[in-house]
């Protein structure tokens, strides 16, 4: 601690022996600050405030119908984009700052410039904006504030109906490409469906479905085969073990009629009839049908042959007359080999079905996902297609409402006003700012020449600067007059620097003065 006392000391005494450049140094710096400070121009701002009205009442009226932008975030993005370089030319223009520039670099120094003095300030809770600009001229700064606002408004409120059109443009064309989309993908599928036309079912069935339906039809004709064919067999051994007897000289024999078949064979003709108009040539009833009709027709062609040959070989006998029993069991045995014959086509094309289907199931995994995958691109593509028209009808509706009334109002809460005094600069503030500068200047330089120009004050410092052993010491005995002058010269200096203090209060004395005075 002692020897940071002795150092300080002895850089003090240094400093004192160039106290009269100090002084005059702070006096210089004081000068040359005042002088600067008085002679900064006077700034005055002008400023206005807006308040941006983004609350409509078509908005819960429209909600779900119309496309709601969010305006207090655009209004935000503008505020901050407004102080660009083509705003600022457009303001320059607006508020006639070009008349009086020559050149383009005058022209790049009023927009740097005006891009500094430019500020918007905004609550985002109340949506309230001030415009302001700091000018040495008032009536200038009022005429940019002005300016400023129209192109606040204008930007706000402009270019709406562009980026409408644009917007339903873009999505017009979206439409027509997602329409052709779409009816490319509901081509593929008409395709695709007339394709495999016979794996498509009605009734919600499935390849499985239908193979089991058709397996249960094809035991179900199989049993009724079985059914018919045991009926059959009983009647030939019935008709085995009688005896048919051939009457002569009846009119049947005659005339080649036999009633029991020709009734028979009516009955099955009128059946046929009905049949026809329900079913195909192809229907198995049909062709069952035919079937027993044809073979009716050759039985009753053998009975006649029967009964011609049975009269030729006997010719002066009268043959004897048909038994009824024994028609009536060859009637029956013909009615059930027709039967037979029509449930073994039934049987064969419900076998052909099934054995078709177990075929065409190999192939279902493989049409079934091209099935999904084509139906999952012709859903996606519609969706598209139903989300951009309704997007239009959005976009048409929100640009009529556009159109119909004002979704964003601007309100001039305060009209543009600049100030009756200046904001600028602050006066009061820098003239205490120069004399600390002066101060620091009048000390700054004594501790610098005392550096560059050393001097020894004691005995210790020589041999410790020098490291060589100190004989002794010689000391000056200074004369009366010497120290009196000394004395003279020290008040002198205490004077020099209270002066600098008093003429630097005296001021700012005066200028609180005037300013109260002017308020």
């Amino acid at each position: 601690m002692d020897e940071i006392l002795r150092q300080a000391t002895l850089v003090l005494r240094g400093m004192w022996r160039h106290r009269w450049l100090g002084l005059f140094s702070a006096w210089i710096v004081a000068l040359i600050g005042v002088v600067v400070v008085f002679r900064i121009p006077d700034r005055y701002e002008a400023s206005a405030r807006i308040y941006v009205d983004t609350q409509s009442i078509l908005k819960p009226l429209m909600a779900g119908l119309a496309i709601e932008p969010n305006m207090d975030q655009q209004i935000m993005i503008l505020s901050r984009t407004l102080i660009s370089r083509p705003n600022i030319e457009k303001l320059v223009r607006m508020a006639d700052l070009d008349l009086n520039i020559k050149s383009r670099a005058e022209l790049e120094s009023l927009i740097d410039d005006l891009a500094k003095t430019l500020t918007i300030k905004s609550t985002s809770r109340d949506n309230l904006y001030t415009l302001a600009h700091t000018d040495p001229q008032p009536d200038r700064a009022k005429r940019i504030v002005q300016s400023l606002v129209s192109i606040f408004v204008e930007s706000g409120l402009g270019d709406k109906r562009k980026d409408a059109d644009s917007a339903r443009k873009f999505i017009d064309d979206q439409i027509q490409v997602y329409q052709k989309k779409l009816e490319e993908a509901e081509e593929r599928l008409k395709e695709f469906k007339l394709r495999n036309l016979s794996a498509q079912t009605g009734e919600g069935k499935d390849y499985f479905g239908r193979l089991s339906e058709v397996s249960s039809e094809l035991e179900r004709a199989r049993l009724e085969l079985r059914e018919v064919e045991n009926s059959r067999d009983a009647i030939k051994r019935q008709l085995a073990g009688e005896e048919s007897v051939l009457t002569s000289g009846t009119p049947e024999a005659a005339s080649g009629v036999v009633p029991e078949i020709d009734g028979r064979i009516d009955t099955l003709k009128r059946n046929l009839d009905g049949l026809l108009q329900r079913y195909t040539d192809r229907h198995p009833d049909v062709v069952g049908t035919r079937r027993m009709i044809k073979e009716l027709e050759e039985l009753r062609l053998q009975e006649i042959d029967a009964r011609k040959k049975l009269a030729a070989s006997n010719p002066g006998i009268a043959p004897p007359s048909t038994n009824p029993v024994h028609q009536q069991l060859r009637v029956s045995l013909a009615e059930n080999e027709a039967s037979v014959a029509k449930l073994r086509t039934r049987v064969a094309e419900y076998q052909s079905r099934y054995n078709q289907l177990k075929d065409d199931m190999k192939m279902v995994p493989q049409i079934e996902a091209e099935l999904v995958q084509l139906n999952r691109d012709y859903d996606v593509h519609k969706k598209n297609y139903e989300t951009l028209v309704t997007r239009r009808e959005s976009a048409t509706i929100s640009g009529e409402m556009d159109a119909s009334t004002a979704t964003v109002g601007f309100r001039l809460i305060d009209p543009a006003r600049a100030s009756s005094k200046p904001v600028s600069p602050n006066r009061l503030l820098l003239l205490p700012m120069t004399l600390l500068l002066a101060l620091g200047a009048g000390l700054f330089f004594p501790f610098a020449l005392s550096q560059f120009r050393p001097v020894f004050f004691d005995a210790r410092a020589l041999r410790e600067m020098t490291g060589l052993p100190l004989l002794g010491v010689v000391s000056k005995k200074r004369p009366d007059a010497e120290l009196v002058r000394e004395k003279r010269l020290l008040w002198l200096f205490i004077v020099g620097v209270l002066s600098l203090l008093a003429v630097y209060g005296a001021g700012m004395a005066l200028m609180v003065y005037l300013s109260a005075r002017a308020a």
